[in-house]
Formats: C-alpha cells, sequence, structure tokens
C-alpha cells in the first residue's frame, strides 16, 4: 500500500523553517547601529557592557580624530618595546564600533610577550623592520613567520601570540582589532597577579621546584 505525500504541509513546514532561519539568523552576528555613534562618556558613573553614550551636544569634532600613533614611543622598557593605544579609553569616537588600533615600536630584539586578547581577532601591518609574529592553535599548533616592511599578519581572537623583533635595527608595527577595547592578558603576569597565585599551585603546573616559581616572580615583579 502506498502512502500518499501531503505536499501543502510538507510545503509549509519547509517554509516555516526557512522564515524561522531567516528571523534568528541575526541574533548570531553584531546588531545593526541605531544612531550615527555613541561617543564614550569616560567619565560616567555606570556602564553595562562598554561606556555610556555622551549627550549629542556635548560631542565635538576632536572625538572623531587621534594623533596619539604618530610618534615612536618609548621602548626602554622589560621587554624592549613601546605600545601606543588607540582604543576607546583614548579615543572616545570608537565607542561601539569595534575598531581599536595599537602602534608597537620594537627596540633591537624587542618582544611582545605571550599574550592573548579575550574580546578581539588581531590583525597587523609591518611599517619598519623585520618581524617575527607567531600564534598557537588550541591544537598547539605554531603558526608562524618572519615579515617585512610591508607585509601583514592576522592573529583569530583569544589565541596566545607574540611578535619579536629580529632585524637589525629597530621595528614598527600597526596593530588593528576589531573591538573597541580588545583587552590583553600577558601570560607571564600568572606569576605576579594579585592576590598572588601559591607557589605550589604554579610549581605543580609547570612541574617544577618551588624554588623555581620563587626565582620567576622575583624577576618579574618589574611587570
Amino acid at each position: 500500500m502506498t502512502t500518499k505525500t501531503n505536499s501543502p504541509a510538507i510545503f509549509f513546514v519547509i517554509f516555516s523553517l526557512v522564515v524561522l532561519l531567516f528571523t534568528i539568523s541575526p541574533c548570531f552576528s553584531d546588531p545593526d547601529a541605531l544612531q550615527d555613534f555613541c561617543v564614550a562618556d569616560l567619565n560616567a558613573a555606570t556602564s553595562v557592557n562598554g561606556f555610556p553614550c555622551k549627550l549629542e551636544a556635548d560631542v565635538s569634532s576632536s572625538d572623531f580624530f587621534f594623533s596619539g600613533l604618530m610618534n615612536e614611543a618609548d621602548t626602554d622598557s622589560i621587554f624592549g618595546i613601546g605600545t601606543s593605544t588607540g582604543n576607546v579609553r583614548s579615543f572616545p569616537g570608537l565607542n561601539t564600533l569595534g575598531l581599536s588600533t595599537s602602534r608597537v615600536d620594537f627596540a633591537p630584539n624587542g618582544t611582545i610577550p605571550l599574550h592573548t586578547h579575550p574580546r578581539a581577532s588581531e590583525t597587523g601591518f609591518v611599517l619598519k623592520g623585520e618581524v617575527l609574529v607567531g600564534f598557537i592553535s588550541t591544537k598547539s599548533v605554531l603558526y608562524s613567520k618572519v615579515l617585512k616592511a610591508g607585509e601583514m599578519f592576522v592573529v583569530p581572537k583569544g589565541l596566545v601570540h607574540f611578535q619579536k623583533n629580529v632585524g637589525l635595527g629597530k621595528a614598527t608595527t600597526l596593530n588593528t582589532f576589531n573591538s573597541h577595547l580588545a583587552g590583553t592578558v600577558i601570560l607571564s603576569t600568572i606569576f605576579v597577579s594579585s592576590p598572588g597565585i601559591p607557589n605550589g599551585i604554579l610549581a605543580q603546573n609547570f612541574q617544577v621546584d618551588e624554588t623555581v616559581i620563587a626565582s620567576i616572580k622575583s624577576k618579574l615583579g618589574a611587570i
């Protein structure tokens, strides 16, 4: 015996699924802006997942322009780098736009230590010098390359990565993020957190004696 297919019912089910798909799909991407801009009110007493907007009457042209990346940063630091940051804290016009940019200047042998950006992917452009760039996947695979001036790189969101000047002179990169405040977690700060992680826990994690942990903490105290 052959079962007769109910074509109108099947069509209705398929049509309903298609409508549902297109209805919920915006939930999985950033929402459209509801206004031209939302310049950050950095002095606001409260915030909800970001900075509240200034009143439009208080917004000026200076909120949308930033000159903080023009000059070379001081590289006299423990890692031999200097960073000039153009994020929402220094450039309020970026608020809610999902964009920020940093300039990194490297002394010879200068290094951006292993770190992550929990809220953003990163692209970078080498302005000067030769820079080794690398990141580590969740499968513990290292992807790296030495880049020269004019070349770019990308680091997926949240992955551990680094940059190191491997040329003979100074180097400079311009790094852009798809967040107005990407956040930076330097891995070595686990040794100098406040309050501190007990030496025994760190020693067990790294399979070393606690005296090694104590020595590392004393050396990194300047970070």
